[in-house]
């Protein structure tokens, strides 16, 4: 019998809990994780500010997004606020800054204070589900809202406030150049930590809720701690990412918080996949290139059908609406589900098992 030269293995050959948890599952992984994060350290040296400031508000939504994810991904909760969380942490940072406090301090401050309101907003939510979950949700979206524009001692009423510019030792990040390595410190922080989260008990007891939350309460899982516990999970994320929005633009205002972001944190997620941790950095992306890309696409088309011109702004509006209509018709699992039976059939190949 003729041996056959090196065959590469082919199915799951990990053998111990350890290795099934482990972060990176491959090599492959962690170099790309690696070679990502060296490549977006060393855009600034090559990249223009539009560039840059794309980058930048990928983090930003990308980290909102992942809180986002483990609510309504791990947990199989549903929230209409987030952009009101978001936009707490923009005030809380920018209030707390006020006071005499260094940003880089205010920022994570603004993330436990946000954390504390989801908790407060998550209480009588944890004992909902379904449809009524998520007018509860949307409830908060209008009493923070309302807050923002009646509380001039914290938000500055109609009026908005202004966030101070963060400082280290002297060194100011008062440029787009600058402030994407504090984006890409807090990106490369928020996502490890929710990495390291799901593969605790406390993370296996979010998804248990999720999948079937009768067996996880038989099984001596409390519903209602875990339900509360990521919505201030959630919460924190969604302020880190506000704090951050609102000393990058260096003025907040509650006119930016509204129903229709909210709408957008909820696309990123499905675009970019339920329950999946890269999938909140991937789905950010596409929605804030979406736009650009069709308003390039649309003004192409313009030269030749003139008439299309005029209707540039509501095709980059339109765009958001259909891309989340096609994903859930033909990709409901998302862009990292896809990537997965992408590099699963790579491994497989020849064989079809």
């Amino acid at each position: 019998m003729v041996a056959l030269p090196d065959p590469r293995p082919c199915g799951d050959f990990r053998t111990s809990y350890r290795s099934d948890q482990a972060l990176f599952h491959s090599r492959v992984d962690r170099w790309a994780v690696l070679g990502g994060i060296v490549f977006v350290a060393l855009t600034p040296l090559w990249a223009d500010n539009f560039v840059l400031s794309q980058l930048i508000l990928i983090g930003i939504y990308g980290i909102a997004a992942l809180g986002l994810n483990v609510l309504v991904g791990y947990t199989g909760q549903i929230s209409l606020g987030h952009s009101a969380f978001f936009g707490f942490g923009a005030f809380a940072s920018a209030w707390i800054s006020s006071k005499g406090i260094p940003v880089l301090i205010a920022i994570p401050l603004a993330g436990l204070m946000t954390t504390a309101v989801g908790m407060i907003f998550g209480l009588p939510a944890a004992r909902l589900k379904g449809l009524y979950l998520a007018i509860a949700t949307l409830a908060s979206q209008f009493i923070l809202q309302d807050f923002f524009a009646r509380a001039e001692w914290f938000t500055g009423g109609s009026y908005g406030s202004l966030a101070e510019t963060a400082t280290l030792f002297g060194f100011a990040f008062d440029n787009d150049q600058k402030y994407l390595y504090l984006v890409l410190f807090w990106v490369v922080i928020s996502f490890l930590a929710v990495s390291n989260l799901i593969r605790t008990r406390d993370g296996r007891a979010l998804v248990a809720v999720r999948d079937h939350y009768l067996s996880a309460e038989i099984m001596g899982i409390n519903l209602t701690k875990y339900r509360v516990m990521s919505f201030g999970i959630s919460s924190f994320f969604a302020g880190i990412g506000g704090a951050l929005y609102g000393h990058y633009l260096g003025f907040v205002s509650g006119e930016a918080f509204t129903i229709l972001l909210s709408i957008q944190f909820l696309a990123m997620i499905i675009i970019g996949g339920l329950g999946s941790i890269a999938g909140s950095l991937v789905g950010a992306a596409f929605i804030l290139l979406l736009p650009l890309a069709m308003e390039e696409v649309a003004g192409s088309a313009a030269t030749i059908f003139p008439a299309m011109e005029q209707g540039v702004p509501y095709i980059k509006q339109m765009s958001v609406g259909a891309a989340i209509i096609l994903f859930l018709v033909l990709e409901p699992e998302g862009l990292m589900h896809r990537w997965r039976l992408i590099r699963a059939s790579w491994k497989l190949y020849p064989f079809s098992h």
